[in-house]
């Protein structure tokens, strides 16, 4: 992506050694901004592994600097396909886009809805609020229909792993569940490199 297609979509990119084999599109979760640590350390991975990874603020981020979405998941969305197209116009290679909790479920919501890329990759997927399962944010997913990847930590609030394994079983293509035991919805993990396990299997659905 050229540097008014970055700044179209408050982006930040990665890039890999030599020519691009295609192009990784990542935004935040909703209190934090382009500029979290593990979409950070994403963009690194996917960069090493020679693509170009963008991370990028969501509509809502670049109205206001800091606090929740509200009431902006449309023009989210919309900001969503907007980093897709440009990346589409200006790049060549396959496009995987994805985020964290709410920017990976607006995401999603926008592939549902018929925004084209290759693969999604979400991590940290907010499927119901804390404490509120029978609040499921399920009801687009048997409309996706590419590659997905959900990377899922064993103690997060907003899913039980055990209940992500049910919503998975709901998209309509390929998938892959990525478990990152004992972390939260930060997905921090001691032992385990989640970035490197994240893109395996996102490259693996690729293929």
């Amino acid at each position: 992506m050229n540097l008014d297609a970055l700044d179209a979509v408050a982006g930040l990119a990665h890039t890999p050694k030599g020519k691009a084999r295609g192009t990784v599109l990542l935004t935040h979760g909703a209190g934090g901004n382009r500029d979290s640590a593990m979409l950070i350390k994403l963009c690194d991975e996917w960069a090493r592994r020679g693509w170009l990874a963008v991370r990028y603020d969501l509509p809502y981020r670049r109205r206001r600097p800091k606090g929740p979405p509200s009431g902006s998941a449309k023009a989210d969305q919309t900001g969503i396909v907007e980093a897709v197209e440009l990346a589409r116009a200006d790049a060549e290679g396959p496009v995987v886009a994805g985020g964290h909790s709410y920017g990976g479920r607006m995401t999603s919501m926008a592939v549902a809805e018929g925004l084209e890329v290759d693969a999604l990759t979400l991590f940290s997927y907010p499927l119901h609020p804390p404490g509120k399962p029978e609040r499921a944010r399920t009801e687009h997913l048997p409309r996706i229909t590419v590659p997905t990847v959900f990377t899922h930590g064993t103690s997060d609030p907003f899913g039980t792993i055990d209940e992500l394994r049910a919503a998975v079983a709901l998209v309509g293509a390929a998938t892959e569940l990525v478990e990152v035991t004992g972390a939260r919805h930060d997905l921090g993990s001691k032992t385990l490199d989640v970035p490197a396990l994240a893109v395996d299997a996102a490259l693996r659905l690729l293929a």
